[in-house]
């Protein structure tokens, strides 16, 4: 599994809203696209050359519905305090405002944010060890 890319992937019904919240705040990529492929719109997102990305569809006449608790969760280590703090000043200059976590923990050393579905982002200030 070293050598293994993970893809994260859910649908959504706010697909242009969802790509502005992780690409315009997050900072994240557009990796590719697709549009009309058996009635499914979609979008990757991620750093180039990462091990991971995330996979955001919208199938058409199919309601996506929100996250199921406030405890989805995607959790990003930033460990460099001015790269954090650089990654939470995007998030608000795009018009994103941190929410309490539902698991006090994230708030020690992170802010979370909510995108339009209600899923999670954690900003953690710490190394992942």
């Amino acid at each position: 599994m070293k050598t293994a890319h993970l893809r994260i992937a859910r649908p959504t019904d706010n697909l242009a809203e969802v790509l502005r919240f992780y690409r315009d705040g997050l900072g994240l990529e557009i990796l590719g696209s697709f549009e009309a492929h058996d009635d499914f719109d979609g979008i990757m997102l991620g750093q180039p050359g990462a091990n991971y990305h995330l996979e955001f569809t919208h199938k058409h006449g199919h309601a996506a519905g929100h996250a199921p608790t406030e405890d989805n969760l995607l959790v990003f280590y930033l460990p460099d305090p001015m790269t954090w703090q650089a990654a939470i000043d995007r998030m608000t200059a795009h018009g994103y405002h941190a929410v309490p976590a539902f698991n006090p923990y994230w708030d020690v050393h992170g802010q979370t944010f909510a995108d339009i579905d209600g899923y999670r982002v954690v900003l953690q200030q710490a190394v992942w060890e």
